[in-house]
C-alpha cells in the first residue's frame, strides 16, 4: 500500500493499492536489426541499447543502419512503389490501411505496454490516447485512399511522389509513425522510416503488424539508428519526400541538406506555446487545461503549454489553485494505472531539463514543486512551476521539453498577444475566456498553427497540425496532411 494525496481533499492522504499493468503481454527480442522489403533483417552496423527510462533496464540491443542498409531499404521502397503500390487502385490500398487499423486495435494492450516500457510515459496515456489515436489515423486515411481527387482542390488526378523518408522523435514514437505512414500510404507512396534511437521498439512491433496485414513487401521499411542514419536517409538521391518531426536545430540541418534538390519536405519542429488565461475564464477548468498542457507526457510535447500567461487580476488565484492541483499528481511507475507523471525519456533529456530549471532559479524566478519522492533508479523530474518570470528568462524563451511551467502575467488582450508572439516558435496556443468574440480575435492575432479555445492538447486525425516560424512548415493530419505526399 502507498500513501498518496487525496484529490478530493487536498492536504490529506489515503492509501491505495498500486495497479500495475502486466508486462508479460509483451515479447521483446534480445536484439533487433531492420525491417526491409517485408522481412526482418539483422543489421551489420554498430549496436546500441534501448532502455526502460523508469528502471534503466536494458530492453534490447538494436543495430544502427549502415549507408548500404539505408540504400537497400530505399531501393526496396522504390521497387514496391513502381511495381505494386502506385499501380494499385485506391480502394485496394484502403483495405490494407483499414486492416492495419483493426490489428492495431486488436493488439492495443500490447502496443501500449511496449510504448510505456520503451518511452517512460504513463500507461494510461499510451492506452487511452496514443494507441486509439494511432488506429484512428489509419482508419481516417483509409477513407481518403480512393478519393485523392478531392484532397487537393483544383488539381485533378493528383499523383503520389514516390519514396518518402520519414524520421520521427522519441516523445510519441507510435503516434508519430502513424501521422507519417498513414497519409503517405493512402496517397500511394512507399516509405522508409527511421524511429528515434531511444524508442525503436514500437516501430518494430508495427513492422510485425505490416506482415500480419499482408502489406506488400517494400511498401513500409524501417531502419534503426541515430543521426548518421537519418542523414544518410535524407541524402539518398532516390528519396522524393522528407518528413521530419523533432528539434528545430535538426530541422534546419535537413532543410540545408535538401536545398537545391527537388525533394519535398514537411518539418514539424519545436515549440514554446502560450496558454493564455483571462480573468473571466472558469478557473478550475483552466487549471485542468494548464496541467494537461504542460504535464501530459512529462512535458515531452512539442506543442506543450510551457508558458502560462495569466491576467494580473486573477494571477494569484490561478497560481494557488494550480499548486493545489499539482500536489495531487502521482509520479512513479509508468506501468501503474494510477500514475500521472512517468519517467523522463533519457539521461540526456533529464540533464537538459535540470540545467534549464537551474538557470531559471539563477535568473531570479521563483521555483516551486510539490513534495515528491523520486524513485532511486531511472530518470525523473518533478512537476515544477516558476513564477515571477520575465520574457528575458531562458525558461521563457527556450524549449525545455519537460514538466516545467513558466508563469507570466499580462493586463490587456493586446499585451497578451504581444507576449505570446514574442518567441521564435509558433506551433500552438491556448485561450481561456468566456467571450467568443475574444477567442476569435485572439486566434487571428496569434502566430500559431493551432489555437485551442478553453481546452488544450486536443487532437483529431481530421484536423491539420503544424506551425509557423521556427516550428516548421507543412501540415500533418486532415486533408492537408495528404498534400505533402502528392504531386
Amino acid at each position: 500500500m502507498v500513501k498518496v494525496p487525496d484529490k478530493a481533499s487536498p492536504g490529506t492522504l489515503f492509501e491505495y493499492a498500486p495497479a500495475p499493468e502486466s508486462r508479460a503481454i509483451v515479447d521483446i527480442a534480445p536484439s533487433y536489426g531492420h525491417f526491409i522489403d517485408g522481412a526482418f533483417v539483422s543489421g551489420s552496423g554498430t549496436a546500441f541499447k534501448t532502455i526502460n527510462p523508469a528502471t534503466e533496464e536494458v530492453l534490447a540491443e538494436v543495430s544502427a543502419a549502415t549507408d548500404e542498409e539505408v540504400d537497400t531499404a530505399v531501393r526496396a521502397a522504390r521497387r514496391a512503389y513502381e511495381t505494386v503500390w502506385s499501380r494499385m487502385p485506391g480502394r485496394e490500398r484502403a483495405k490494407y490501411l483499414f486492416r492495419i487499423a483493426r490489428i492495431i486495435q486488436e493488439r492495443g494492450r500490447e502496443l501500449a505496454v511496449l510504448e510505456t516500457l520503451d518511452n517512460g510515459k504513463p500507461i494510461k496515456e499510451t492506452r487511452d490516447f496514443d494507441v486509439p489515436t494511432v488506429a484512428a489515423h489509419f482508419f481516417y486515411y483509409a477513407g481518403w485512399a480512393d478519393k485523392l481527387e478531392y484532397a487537393v482542390p483544383g488539381r485533378p488526378n493528383p499523383q503520389a511522389l514516390g519514396v518518402a523518408a520519414q524520421i520521427i522523435p522519441w516523445n510519441f514514437p507510435l503516434l508519430m509513425l502513424a501521422w507519417k505512414i498513414a497519409p503517405a500510404l493512402a496517397a500511394g507512396n512507399t516509405v522508409v522510416l527511421k524511429p528515434a534511437e531511444t524508442t525503436p521498439l514500437s516501430a518494430m512491433l508495427f513492422a510485425e503488424i505490416c506482415q500480419q496485414a499482408d502489406l506488400p513487401p517494400g511498401v513500409v521499411n524501417i531502419v534503426n539508428g541515430a543521426g548518421d542514419t537519418g542523414r544518410a536517409l535524407v541524402a539518398h538521391p532516390d528519396v522524393n519526400k522528407v518528413a521530419f518531426t523533432g528539434s528545430t536545430e535538426v530541422g534546419r540541418a535537413i532543410a540545408r541538406q535538401i536545398a537545391g534538390t527537388d525533394k519535398k519536405a514537411t518539418l514539424e519542429l519545436g515549440g514554446k506555446a502560450a496558454n493564455i488565461v483571462f480573468d473571466d475564464a472558469p478557473v478550475d477548468q483552466a487549471v485542468e487545461g494548464i496541467v494537461n498542457g504542460i504535464f501530459f507526457n512529462q512535458g515531452h510535447v512539442c506543442c506543450a503549454g510551457s508558458r502560462l500567461l495569466v491576467q494580473e487580476s486573477v494571477a494569484d488565484e490561478v497560481l494557488e489553485r494550480l499548486k493545489r492541483r499539482m500536489s495531487t499528481l502521482r509520479l512513479g511507475d509508468p506501468l501503474d494505472k494510477n500514475t500521472d507523471i512517468g519517467a523522463v525519456n533519457s539521461a540526456e533529456q533529464l540533464a537538459r531539463i535540470t540545467e534549464l530549471a537551474g538557470a531559471g532559479e539563477q535568473e531570479g524566478a521563483t521555483r516551486w514543486a510539490p513534495a515528491c519522492d523520486l524513485p532511486s533508479t531511472g530518470f525523473w523530474f518533478p512537476p515544477t512551476v516558476f513564477s515571477n518570470v520575465t520574457q528575458a528568462h531562458r525558461i521563457a524563451r527556450e524549449e525545455i521539453f519537460g514538466p516545467v511551467l513558466s508563469v507570466l502575467t499580462f493586463r490587456t488582450p493586446t499585451e497578451a498577444v504581444e507576449k505570446a508572439n514574442n518567441t521564435p516558435y509558433g506551433l500552438s496556443a491556448g485561450v481561456w475566456t468566456e467571450k467568443g468574440s475574444r477567442i476569435l480575435w485572439m486566434a487571428n492575432q496569434l502566430r500559431a498553427g493551432v489555437v485551442w479555445a478553453n481546452t488544450f492538447n486536443k487532437f483529431d486525425p481530421t484536423s491539420p497540425f503544424g506551425g509557423y516560424k521556427e516550428s516548421g512548415y507543412g501540415r500533418e493530419g486532415g486533408r492537408h496532411g495528404l498534400e505533402g505526399y502528392l504531386k
